[in-house]
């Protein structure tokens, strides 16, 4: 009897040293592909239990060489993004997250993404966040939020329950997301395929975030845009879709790959710079931008002559040409001059959309393909470029 209860606490420590030790390694793969686990939930698990053991009964060992190291572990994401089967006890056990990669995998063709491409999250830089601005709201937590989280949009406010939004991603995700919470549901972006400095799709802001590599594995992709309801996906292995948009003839401000990043993106660990456009320079954008954590670079910049806006009243309308002649500084719109006039109030938010659309189109810097530029860090805002 000694002797069993000797053999079983031998047991008992081989199992809590196994588990503690890959538990360990489990958590920092999870946390460095961008999961959010938090340190309360780590104290919670039990090293003695794991469900593939089993103590009972008699047992022979043969001594052997132990191994150098630990065992590899398996790569989730690169098997979830190849559409390869990952063993689970059941669909429910996987997570919405799992569920949408794996889905969209099983729908995507072609060959792999040219790994030198890049993800980009364009959006205004000096909007209002509930009644804060969107800089100083993500320096906060250092989280890039989506649209059902924040309540903003640049495009369509319909990111709630049964909204335009909501029913797209549950046609797209097969019903990933529907009983997900806000915070769990993907951001978007686009592909920078074109690899334009003012990021992969301007007609959503002036300022991009530049993912970097490590989120292509939890990206999925849709051409077109996600409300023209798209049969063409893709996921980082499998990316036909460069070459559907490549061969499309599209305006200019709607020649964008879409694109899901599902698991947060934190700001200092998956964003290798913010780009902003040097209308603000010296201003409090580049002030809050300093307080993110990532590099902040700077593109060639917009800017739309009054005289050229008159050109085109058969672009938005002609009532969007006189609202942006009525804005402009000295006879020049830039994105900040319209940043202005939506935080003034004055104008409703789909009529100052429209003007930087114009702005956008018309105003946009020469399509030489470079790399932004990275400035000195401000006097007085802390360091700059600090991952």
């Amino acid at each position: 009897m000694e002797d069993q209860f000797g053999a079983l606490g031998l047991v008992l420590d081989a199992v809590v040293l196994w588990t503690t030790r890959y538990v360990d390694v489990a958590v920092a793969r999870l946390r460095a592909a961008g999961h959010e686990i938090r340190d309360e939930d780590i104290a919670r698990p039990s090293p003695p239990r794991h469900r593939n053991l089993i103590v009972l009964g008699r047992y022979s060992f043969t001594v052997s060489t132990p191994a150098a190291d630990l065992r590899p572990l398996r790569d989730v994401h690169r098997l979830i993004t190849l559409g390869n089967t990952v063993p689970m006890s059941s669909t429910a056990s996987r997570t919405a997250q799992e569920r949408a990669l794996r889905h969209v995998a099983e729908l995507a063709s072609g060959p792999p993404m040219d790994s030198t491409l890049r993800v980009t999250l364009n959006f205004h830089p000096d909007r209002l966040v509930h009644a804060k601005p969107i800089l100083d709201a993500m320096a906060e937590d250092g989280v890039y939020r989506s649209q059902f989280v924040t309540g903003t949009s640049n495009g369509g406010l319909t990111a709630h329950p049964g909204g335009d939004r909501w029913l797209w991603e549950s046609r797209i995700f097969a019903g990933a997301y529907d009983a997900a919470t806000v915070h769990e549901r993907p951001v978007y972006g686009a592909l920078n395929f074109r690899r334009r400095p003012v990021g992969g799709a301007l007609r959503f802001g002036s300022a991009h975030f530049r993912l970097a590599a490590e989120t292509l594995a939890r990206t999925t992709f849709c051409y077109p845009d996600s409300f023209l309801e798209p049969s063409a996906f893709g996921v980082a292995a499998r990316m036909g879709l460069v070459e559907l948009a490549r061969a499309d003839h599209q305006d200019e401000l709607d020649d964008y790959i879409e694109a899901q990043v599902h698991g947060p993106v934190r700001l200092h660990r998956h964003a290798e710079a913010l780009v902003l456009d040097p209308c603000y320079r010296g201003t409090i954008v580049e002030a809050a931008a300093g307080r993110l954590g990532c590099s902040v670079q700077w593109h060639p910049g917009f800017r739309l002559e009054i005289e050229e806006l008159r050109r085109h009243p058969g672009y938005r309308g002609q009532e969007h040409v006189d609202v942006g002649t009525q804005i402009a500084v000295d006879g020049v719109l830039d994105p900040r001059i319209v940043g202005n006039a939506a935080r003034a109030g004055r104008h409703d938010p789909q009529t100052i959309k429209k003007v930087w659309h114009l702005l956008a189109r018309f105003g946009a810097p020469s399509k030489v393909t470079g790399t932004p530029e990275t400035p000195a860090p401000m006097r007085g805002a802390g360091p700059v470029g600090l991952r």
